[in-house]
């Protein structure tokens, strides 16, 4: 039981700290506040964003394998894969700011140039469809941790 509480534990630090670093992408992507401090800035919150989403993968990972339930009870069940799925589709639309704000760090040291801000309204957009899936993963695991989804 203290090994399920500590893998419990684990995941949910990883989401939330996965949620406060894409909540702070969202927020810092504004065109009317973009200045080099906010390219630099977004560029690091970016790279802590995947950190936590690569945390997340792992301690669900993890949890599957250890946790009380089994992994067979977890692959038998589709919301697992709804989550998953979720889960994908959120680091997909994650890749092309994460490339934005790297090409625009990369500009701004090399040229001191900011980025447009129609390009920044367009990273924004993707980054705010990220922020509103990503609440429907924790929505599927209390369902799943429940037990609905299951065979029978």
């Amino acid at each position: 039981m203290i090994l399920e509480s500590l893998l419990q534990y684990a995941h949910i630090l990883a989401i939330l700290t996965l949620v406060v670093f894409l909540t702070s992408e969202a927020a810092l992507c504004r065109p009317e506040w973009m200045n080099a401090t906010i390219v630099e800035r977004l560029a690091k919150v970016d790279r802590i964003y995947g950190i936590a989403a690569l945390a997340v993968l792992v301690t669900g990972g993890i949890r599957i394998y250890f946790g009380v339930k089994g992994s067979s009870w977890y692959w038998g069940n589709w919301l697992l894969h709804l989550k998953i799925g979720l889960f994908v589709v959120v680091a997909l639309l994650s890749v092309p700011p994460t490339l934005r704000f790297s090409r625009w760090r990369k500009e701004l040291r090399a040229s001191g140039a900011l980025p447009p801000a129609d390009e920044v309204n367009r990273v924004r957009k993707l980054v705010m469809v990220q922020a509103h899936i990503v609440p429907l993963i924790p929505l599927a695991a209390a369902f799943l941790a429940r037990g609905f989804g299951g065979p029978g």
